[in-house]
């Protein structure tokens, strides 16, 4: 079988040097039945790896579940990857940051007191060892030395950004060795001294997480390298957007030099990303630095492939620049030539969300938060004795808050806007309100925090009680209409949820334009496309061609707003947003 090791200046491939030049591909961000075609277009763009992070919160929603069905089918991944002729790197966190809902972070991990995580504390570290165990048990049997692609696995992910709990970054070392992997294992940290040395580990090769100013980081990394081969493990090619900002673009040029200068100073690379992908359903993350923002759906980053699988500009500039160190395919692949369907279809049949209202209702003396429903949307109801105006308030709005008043709207209450009060124009009546997390922080301390309406929650100087919750089932609103009592109307007050049919010969990318509607989310024949909000930047929703069908295809919208036209469109190209706002 073939060996791969860490010799004094090199990666060795049965005993001889290699170079690992790797581009980054989120197999839970691509339809499965793209993955062949994305990992193909890695190999002509001249790389001989790829490198995929591991979400532990999307494999275990639950305690107790380890889930790789459909898009978290790592196996599959690995072994197209293989197929290819490609070697892999995993790295499976358990934290993993990748502007992804929580950092990759199960939410119930926080719900038990006392739980510290991302440190040597008995609870986190029995659940961690078994989700590593889970994880594990597939790459064991596909590392290089049994046959399979994985060449290296990551410990931990920037831990010298976090903490420096040696103890527990050596414990999650060992617990991989343990679990029978036996290939080189790595660290990754920004190339600050601070950052590397709490980060890193005698016996693991450190590598560096940076995009620009190479020789003056790869001479940060080697302070702390002292041997062993030079690795920028994730060579940042683009950026991510947020809700509300720009759409980030970096310049080709620029980009394609500090690849060269990386590869020249004899590094090896694994670029971020080589395909970004998309952030399908509500797997898209926030930061907290002060201000909070969430992500947008769309996890394109401006990179080689962009969201829908197309060869960029970078792409063919990444190519020549790493044609100069290797050699590289002579097929080089080609445009489409041709754009999406563009079509229109018509929104009909809306069903109010507070009337349906789809999910488990509960009763609690005090307001439950969004992780104690399992929910992500969810509605509360409580009966007001007042008479005149009066202020409600709350502790913190996490993330956002529409209020009625006997059905009627009153207001919206925003976290990024720091909103944490509305008036109403009276105090009696059925007070409801429509309670949505739009991300859970990626980055920094926030991590973990419980979701909702955080206490105390007040009318006047008052504390109100005695709320009824629904979790919302999004997975039931795409059949909404079959369900019993759910009739349509012909207008809905507040959230309603939307449906549409149109006819297709065949299968295709499609883009679903957003920009003239409020906000919500979007389903494709069940399939859920993400998030869309009018604040933009991102104006079009990405539909992957397996979800699309040959025949009648049904499009299903969440309006939590207000929806200004009953139109759906359908464009020719992504439509991403301006790049200055």
């Amino acid at each position: 079988m073939p060996h791969f090791a860490i010799g004094a200046s090199d990666f060795l491939l049965d005993g001889r040097p290699f170079r690992i030049v790797s581009g980054a591909l989120h197999y839970f961000r691509v339809h499965p039945d793209a993955w062949a075609d994305r990992i193909e277009k890695a190999r002509l763009m001249g790389l001989n790896t790829i490198e995929t992070y591991v979400p532990w919160n999307a494999h275990s929603p639950r305690p107790g579940v380890f889930d790789t069905s459909g898009m978290l089918d790592l196996e599959r991944f690995l072994r197209e990857v293989a197929a290819a002729g490609l070697y892999a790197i995993v790295r499976p966190g358990p934290y993993i940051c990748a502007e992804w809902d929580n950092g990759g972070l199960p939410a119930w991990l926080f719900q038990e007191a006392g739980t510290e995580v991302r440190r040597y504390e008995p609870k986190f570290m029995a659940a961690v060892t078994q989700y590593l165990q889970d994880v594990l048990d597939i790459v064991r049997p596909l590392q290089i030395d049994q046959g399979g692609p994985v060449l290296l696995v990551q410990v931990e992910n920037e831990y010298g950004a976090f903490g420096n709990d040696g103890t527990y970054l050596k414990a999650i070392a060992e617990t991989i060795r343990g679990a029978g992997i036996t290939v080189p294992l790595a660290t990754v940290d920004q190339p600050i001294d601070a950052m590397l040395e709490a980060g890193g580990l005698d016996g693991v090769l450190r590598t560096g997480s940076f995009g620009s100013r190479v020789g003056e980081r790869l001479a940060t990394l080697r302070r702390h390298q002292p041997a062993g081969p030079l690795m920028c493990m994730e060579f940042w090619d683009g950026w991510f957007d947020n809700w509300g900002g720009p759409h980030h673009t970096t310049s080709v040029a620029e980009t394609a030099a500090e690849l060269d200068a990386l590869l020249a100073a004899g590094a090896s690379v694994n670029i971020y990303m080589f395909h970004g992908g998309t952030n399908f359903g509500l797997t898209s993350g926030a930061n907290d630095k002060g201000i909070y923002q969430p992500t947008v759906t769309s996890y394109d980053y401006d990179a080689p492939l962009d969201e829908a699988g197309n060869p960029t500009e970078k792409f063919h500039a990444f190519r020549e620049v790493i044609s100069r160190y290797a050699d590289v395919p002579d097929a080089v692949p080609l445009p489409s030539g041709r754009t999406a369907p563009e079509f229109t279809a018509q929104l009909a049949e809306p069903i109010g969300l507070l009337a349906a209202a789809p999910g488990a209702w509960s009763e609690h003396e005090a307001m439950p938060t969004l992780d104690l429903l399992d929910a992500r949307v969810a509605i509360f109801r409580t009966e007001l004795r007042g008479g005149g105006p009066a202020l409600l308030s709350f502790g913190e709005v996490r993330d956002r808050v529409q209020v009625f008043l006997d059905g009627a709207p009153v207001g919206v209450l925003e976290r990024e806007r720091r909103e944490r009060a509305i008036m109403l124009p009276h105090s009696r009546g059925r007070l409801e309100l429509v309670v949505e997390d739009q991300g859970r922080v990626n980055y920094g301390p926030r991590i973990g925090e419980p979701k909702g309406l955080i206490g105390p929650i007040r009318l006047g100087a008052d504390e109100l009680t005695g709320w009824s919750a629904c979790a919302i089932d999004l997975d039931r609103l795409p059949r909404l209409w079959d369900a019993a009592g759910c009739t349509p109307a012909a207008l809905v007050p507040g959230p309603a949820v939307w449906r549409a049919t149109f006819e297709l010969d065949g299968p295709s990318d499609l883009f679903l334009r957003s920009d003239v509607w409020g906000k919500g989310i979007a389903w494709l024949n069940g399939f859920n496309l993400g998030r869309y909000w009018s604040r933009g930047p991102q104006w079009t929703l990405y539909v992957p061609s397996p979800v699309v069908r040959s025949g009648t295809n049904t499009l299903v919208v969440l309006e939590l707003d207000t929806l200004p036209t009953t139109t759906a469109t359908f464009a020719g190209a992504a439509d991403l947003g301006p790049t200055e706002l």
